[in-house]
């Protein structure tokens, strides 16, 4: 019967350490752990490993030649595991904008990647050819053919504009904005009917419609005029005090912000990246702040 390698890796130690208790140390074990595991080891091997000397435990020679064979075996597997691993190609993630840099990008570096590799980062909003990507995030309402949809959070707007804009005046209802200009968003309308007051005849829009929401928040944190954007993923700029949202009311849905991969992929690691994404998305709503 040949020794356990976890029993030859606390011989190992022992040797390099020079004593059992540091050797203990170094593996998160009990001293009486390893010297019953010491005690195993040579009944197996049916010789003596230490030889005591008053307090302290020399190895014998053939001990010392044989805990020097296991170091470099255990060095082979980590080189050979670290090979492994260095081999394994990124997966490919794509996301909008937007999302990428304010949702994504903040929670991506905590990703444990389990025998993933790297995650490699796209920044798009179109979804292109769907072996062009392991993992996509997309906003819609669902139903992209031959691909496996998770869906993460809502879209939500609300009004937001720079508190310079304002020049100390507060706004008791939504049909004041039409007094400021407005950044062109498709909702816009949608937004005033939910909120208990038909649009206005006559809204001013800025001349500029610009291509991502980041643009947007960049135009209304210089005054350009009163932007629709996410209160979770803009957050920031309201605790900071940078852009003020004037009235409580969030228009949410009916588009998500999903992450999608291939229906006919059957690898696990795309997967393990959407259920953990997934588990940021439930975290971030249970804990807004």
């Amino acid at each position: 019967m040949r020794p356990s390698l976890e029993s030859l890796r606390v011989l190992e130690a022992c040797v390099s350490a020079g004593s059992f208790a540091r050797a203990a140390e170094r593996l998160f074990l009990t001293p009486a752990a390893v010297s019953l595991r010491i005690r195993s080891l040579e009944a197996e091997l049916g010789q003596a490993l230490f030889m005591r000397s008053g307090r302290r435990v020399v190895p014998t020679a053939a001990a010392s030649v044989l805990a020097s064979r296991i170091r470099e075996a255990l060095a082979g597997i980590t080189g050979a595991i670290d090979e492994f691993r260095a081999a394994i190609p990124p997966l490919r993630l794509t996301a909008p904008p937007t999302f990428a840099a304010r949702w994504l990008a903040p929670r991506l570096a905590r990703y444990p990647a389990p025998g993933t590799g790297l995650v490699e980062l796209d920044v798009s909003s179109e979804l292109r050819d769907p072996h062009a990507f392991d993992v996509a995030i997309r906003t819609g309402r669902g139903g992209w053919s031959g691909l496996e949809e998770f869906p993460l959070v809502p879209v939500e707007v609300t009004p937001m504009l720079a508190p310079a804009l304002l020049d100390g005046r507060v706004l008791s209802s939504p049909g004041e904005l039409a007094d400021f200009e407005l950044l062109p968003h498709p909702d816009w309308e949608r937004w005033f009917v939910e909120a208990q007051c038909g649009a206005p005849r006559r809204l001013r829009f800025v001349a500029v419609d610009y291509p991502t929401h980041e643009l947007d928040a960049n135009a209304a944190l210089a005054g350009a005029g009163v932007a629709l954007l996410s209160p979770s993923l803009f957050r920031p700029l309201l605790a900071e005090g940078r852009l003020i949202a004037p009235f409580p009311h969030i228009l949410s849905g009916p588009a998500w912000h999903f992450a999608l991969v291939r229906a006919d992929d059957t690898r696990p690691a795309p997967r393990h990246l959407c259920a953990w994404l997934c588990e940021q998305a439930r975290e971030s709503a249970a804990s807004p702040a």
